[in-house]
């Protein structure tokens, strides 16, 4: 018999037993968290003119900006209401094909930018790009140049999201899978694929080092105020993981915060405390797909597309959900657009001057909601 079609047969027949016992609403819906704020869809909206999916946000030192990387592999900035945004830097000198906003099929040539760091002593800024590396372009912009592109031969596949340490010169970031690639991550996400990477690069010495290995869809990554701990999201798992660098912890691994939903970038703000964007609150459905990959193999074989896929884990139900941790990992306060009447799909949340900047790797715009 064809393999997928028992695939199918037995996936329906778990869904049958399933909906036995649950109510197919619950199952599949966006779950109500205990205390959240349904205040998102008050935000403001931005729009990136002629692109899509600015998904890290940066501010300079000397507080402009934002910048913001977007899917046909520019950095734009916000230049304020009269100019608007305008082009700063791009990962590939490949352009004459990247026309279009939205092109995954072309990411490979036109790059990806992901996570977004300005080193503050030199006025560069560090771009993680999902299919590049790390790449630099200095404080006046142009064609960033390669920083680094391995580790111990093996090419990076998914670089994420980085933090740099300004005190000892290391920029600490993410390889999600050495499998997939960023236009597949759900598959990262149904395979129950453990091949992603926590890594630093040290400036002086050029050198890579593996910190953490077979991580769940490594994610956001962000130090703490005092540089003694990197936490690192682990999107498949719902977790926020903390490293120790430094003190008699140093080397340990602990579960800093469990949150309700697959988190993306993590942001400290300036009292040190985190923010954590959430692209989709986990729904049951969701959830257990994701810690049971036969499963999410199995959805794999049926052959549905990217579409379908995404909007059974976001629970048909487009959404905005931030978390606020405190520098322990505890949830201090829960911001969500619970309709998706504003925002949905959200990648980064970051905190300055009594508003937050919110960014989508999906969406044409950025919110920006004042606490």
């Amino acid at each position: 018999m064809n393999s997928g079609l028992v695939a199918g047969a037995t996936l329906l027949a778990l869904l049958a037993i399933t909906f036995a016992f649950f109510n197919p609403l619950t199952l599949f819906s966006p779950p109500h968290v205990p205390g959240s704020k349904d205040h998102l869809h008050t935000a403001r909206i931005l729009h990136v003119t002629g692109a899509v999916g600015p998904e890290s946000l940066v501010f300079d030192s000397h507080g402009g900006g934002p910048y913001t990387g977007v899917a046909d592999g520019r950095i734009l900035k916000w230049e304020g209401e009269d100019r608007g945004w305008t082009e700063f830097a791009f990962t590939s000198s490949n352009r004459s094909d990247c026309v279009r906003p939205f092109a995954p099929e072309l990411e490979h040539i036109c790059g990806r930018p992901l996570g977004l760091k300005f080193d503050k002593k030199s006025g560069d800024l560090y771009i993680a790009d999902a299919y590049l590396g790390l790449k630099v372009v200095g404080p006046t912009g142009g064609l960033a140049t390669k920083v680094v592109t391995e580790v111990d031969g093996q090419p990076f596949h998914f670089t994420n999201d980085m933090d740099i340490s300004e005190d000892e010169d290391v920029i600490y970031f993410t390889d999600s899978s050495t499998i997939f690639q960023r236009r597949q991550f759900m598959l990262v996400l149904l395979s129950g694929d453990k091949t992603g990477r926590l890594m630093k690069y040290d400036k002086s010495t050029k050198e890579v080092k593996v910190l953490l290995r077979g991580l769940s869809f490594p994610n956001g990554v962000a130090l703490s105020k005092d540089g003694s701990f990197v936490l690192v999201a682990e999107t498949t798992t719902c977790r926020i993981l903390q490293l120790w660098l430094h003190g008699p912890k140093a080397g340990q691994v602990d579960t800093f915060a469990v949150v309700p939903g697959f988190p993306d970038n993590v942001r400290r703000n300036s009292e040190g405390q985190f923010w954590v964007a959430l692209h989709a609150k986990g729904s049951p459905f969701a959830k257990w797909v994701s810690s049971n990959p036969w499963a999410g193999k199995m959805l794999i074989k049926l052959g549905f597309n990217f579409k379908q896929l995404h909007s059974s884990f976001a629970g048909w139900k487009p959404h905005a959900a931030a978390v606020k941790l405190s520098d322990k990992g505890d949830i201090l306060e829960v911001l969500e657009d619970c309709e998706g009447k504003t925002l949905k799909f959200i990648s980064e949340v970051e905190e300055k001057d009594g508003k937050l900047w919110i960014a989508s790797v999906l969406m044409p715009f950025i919110g920006i909601y004042g606490l």
